[in-house]
């Protein structure tokens, strides 16, 4: 009889696409905010937030050791929405035992909402850089406040900035992401340049853009943010114009390749920005000569 797998999955689970070789460990379930307007990701009843017991992921680690070897998982992803609502003598516990029944391991990350920060001193950040997390995922969405209010993140401008800075301070690498047409044609120039002053005060390591988008319906959306409107094309390309146009990013890896996004933009900022722009740029004036994803190869 085949032996059941260590790990209590509850689906759907979710992880970047740059985790798709990692093994996904999750310490919680679902997001402990949740409240995200166009976020559908945690909404099922069955994830409603909770955190996993620590004997049951101890024991998950020390089974799949046994199972896998020791040296076969180079990469964890701690899920689910936000491992880092943690407290610090959790994570380190576990980030512990990861460490010992995995001496191969060369990445331990996790989703982050900057609000799971705000109690977490730099000292203790350097502490689970040290137990072994090497990168996070922040879902900055915006670094415009009055989209950030339209759409319930509960964050700021300010709350994602000095999360960002302190993970920088602690020697976490950053991935921040955004979502284009987050803003709607209202707020869509502001979202791109407060956006863009985000990075540019944060310097991440890794920025990337999502394309918002709503597979189970955008009412919930739409009840909170009535006078949004989606942007078109021709419009989505602009707002990523405004965004590249007043990044001033010293060496960022910079993606726009999920597969939400109609137009792929792989690059480094400031490197190539102009290249960058010039993509974007013909996007616009010669639509029909861009190479955009075919629409049965977008999604979520």
């Amino acid at each position: 009889m085949p032996q059941e797998f260590p790990i209590r999955y509850i689906e759907p689970v979710f992880r970047p696409p740059s985790e798709a070789q990692s093994l996904i460990l999750p310490l919680t379930n679902g997001c402990s905010w949740n409240k995200c307007t166009y976020c559908e990701m945690y909404t099922a009843p069955q994830k409603k937030f909770a955190l996993r017991d620590e004997s049951e992921v101890l024991a998950s680690i020390a089974q799949c050791a046994e199972l896998m070897g020791g040296s076969a998982v180079p990469r964890f992803f701690l899920g689910d929405g936000d491992a880092m609502v943690l407290s610090t003598r959790r994570l380190v516990t576990l980030l512990a035992a990861i460490q010992t029944h995995f001496p191969g391991v060369r990445r331990i990350s996790s989703y982050c909402l900057p609000r799971n920060l705000r109690h977490k001193t730099v000292s203790e950040l350097q502490e689970l850089r040290a137990a072994g997390l090497s990168l996070v995922y922040v879902g900055a969405e915006s670094g415009d406040d009055e989209v950030l209010q339209r759409v319930h993140k509960g964050e700021t401008f300010d709350s994602t900035r000095d999360a960002l800075d302190k993970l920088r301070d602690a020697g976490i690498t950053r991935s921040v992401m955004l979502l284009n047409g987050l803003g709607g044609r209202v707020l869509s120039r502001q979202h791109a340049q407060n956006s863009a002053r985000l990075a540019n005060l944060t310097q991440p390591e890794y920025l990337a853009t999502l394309v918002v988008s709503f597979p189970l319906g955008d009412q919930r959306f739409r009840d909170a943010f009535p006078e949004w409107e989606p942007l078109d094309l021709p419009e989505l390309f602009a707002e990523m114009q405004w965004f590249l146009e007043a990044l001033e990013l010293k060496r960022t890896v910079f993606r726009s390749d999920h597969a939400s996004n109609w137009l792929v933009l792989k690059g480094v900022l400031g490197a190539e920005k102009e290249r960058l722009l010039q993509q974007v740029r013909a996007a616009i004036t010669q639509p029909q000569a861009a190479k955009l994803r075919p629409s049965w190869q977008r999604g979520l």
